[in-house]
């Protein structure tokens, strides 16, 4: 790593050094051996917003098509191929993702998708009890030689397996080829090998792209600095509408404000070994009739007592290692404006620990203790279909890897492919289509868009 001190030639200069940034440089550098990649950014690597997630992995994209699924499964590939090569240093899981659901017809929506996503290429579903064999549950350790699809369990099936669930759930979904990742150690691995192919970081910030006859050429910084290239990359996770200004492009994305709460389970509520667990009914909040009272009175408080949607996650945060737990609940889509550091709902925790406890009871153990967790998070970065920017723009010589919403670490590595091949000229895959910003000039794609909404592929 290097300080800016005197203007700097490079083949590909890449803004922003997140995990987007990181996986660009180490596919550049590394996999198709550019000769001069440089990154400038003026944080340290990987302190955004690319370290505030849950890390979590998924080949479950339900629709609108396959699209999506055939992006994330590349990246896994790519996930398990760094793991493999790195002794899994980057904690590479595959505990799975564990729908549940109290409700008769949840049990049918859940078995519906399941079956549409298997249709994409996800895999097969299995039923239990049915047909299909014994459920296998997933190990503690590894991500190789695992079931793929899902295995849908019903009633009593679900209870055996995960036997801190509600006693009422009617069934649960075990998405099999997912799990999480360590996001510092993946996104330490990524640069470590990208320095060492030869890259470059400059820790600086960025004031201008330089832009001659149409055409990209480089970067300018605070610093004086210009980094002169013919190939300039936005990789600048939420910056990104600001760094397509400089270019003179309005770029398609938004941001919504999402939280994680960190919360210590002394009482071992939930197995270490347990899937990424996702409530997927709507409630309301387990509040006493006292606390409903107290919180009826107050204009501020009485949102509390409303109905809330489901989809609020929980799981370990180190697999067997460790007692702490991640929990995330989206029950704000609207878009923000980005401002850092970020400002959260003191009551946030409270909330989401409230939420958790309807699909695991032992939670409500902790009841009053939610503000004593860690809430932190970050932006995603979103297109008004949730779809990530990936290849060149209108400015020749200017590329864009950005709006990776919520998926920013489990699909950073396929779209990090995708750009290296718009870069270097190489053959890109069907679905590389869908992800280039010119995809907007298609009348007919932009009325599928509007069709689609922000939140399509979101749990």
């Amino acid at each position: 790593m290097s300080s800016a001190s005197a203007d700097t030639n490079a083949d590909v200069v890449i803004v922003g050094a997140g995990i987007a940034g990181v996986a660009a440089a180490y596919h550049l550098a590394v996999r198709h051996r550019v000769g001069r990649v440089v990154i400038v950014d003026e944080r340290e690597p990987l302190t955004l917003t690319s370290d505030k997630g849950t890390a979590g992995y998924r080949n479950w994209w339900p629709g609108p098509d396959a699209t999506m699924l055939r992006y994330m499964t590349r990246s896994i590939d790519l996930l398990e191929e760094i793991a493999d090569e790195s002794s899994n240093a980057i904690r590479l899981s595959r505990h799975g993702y564990l729908f549940v659901t109290g409700l008769d017809d949840g049990v049918e929506r859940l078995r519906e998708t399941a079956r549409a996503v298997s249709a994409f290429g996800m895999g097969p579903l299995r039923t239990h009890p049915g047909g299909d064999g014994p459920y296998v549950r997933a190990p503690a350790e590894g991500y190789r030689d695992r079931p793929i699809g899902a295995d849908l369990l019903l009633g009593g099936e679900a209870l055996r397996a995960f036997p801190y669930l509600a006693p009422d759930v009617k069934g649960a979904l075990h998405v099999r080829r997912a799990g999480w990742v360590n996001p510092v150690a993946l996104g330490s691995w990524l640069l470590e090998r990208a320095l060492t192919g030869g890259a470059r970081f400059v820790r600086d910030r960025v004031t201008s792209i330089v832009v001659d006859s149409g055409r990209a050429l480089g970067v300018r910084t605070a610093t004086g600095t210009t980094v002169h290239a013919d190939r300039v990359v936005i990789a600048a996770g939420p910056m990104l509408a600001e760094l397509g200004h400089m270019l003179g492009l309005e770029l398609p994305v938004l941001h919504e404000l999402h939280a994680k709460v960190t919360l210590r389970d002394p009482l071992q509520t939930v197995d270490r070994g347990a899937p990424f667990l996702i409530w997927t009914d709507p409630m309301e909040l387990p509040w006493t009739a006292e606390e409903r009272t107290r919180l009826a009175a107050k204009p501020q408080t009485r949102r509390l007592l409303v109905p809330y949607p489901g989809g609020v996650h929980v799981r370990p945060v180190d697999g067997p290692y460790g007692d702490e737990l991640y929990f995330v609940w989206t029950f704000h889509n609207e878009p923000a404006e980005f401002v850092w550091p970020p400002q959260f709902d003191g009551q946030h925790g409270e909330v989401v620990l409230r939420g958790a406890a309807r699909m695991i009871p032992a939670l409500r153990a902790y009841f009053g203790t939610g503000a004593l967790g860690v809430v932190d998070g970050g932006y995603y970065c979103k297109t008004p279909e949730n779809r990530p920017l990936i290849g060149p723009l209108p400015v020749d010589g200017a590329y864009v890897l950005g709006a990776l919403s919520g998926v920013g670490v489990m699909g950073a590595h396929a779209g990090a492919d995708l750009l290296a091949a718009h870069v270097t000229g190489g053959p890109l895959p069907e679905y590389a289509r869908w992800f280039l910003p010119s995809r907007y000039e298609d009348s007919a794609y932009r009325a599928l868009v509007r069709r689609w909404g922000a939140l399509v592929g979101q749990l």
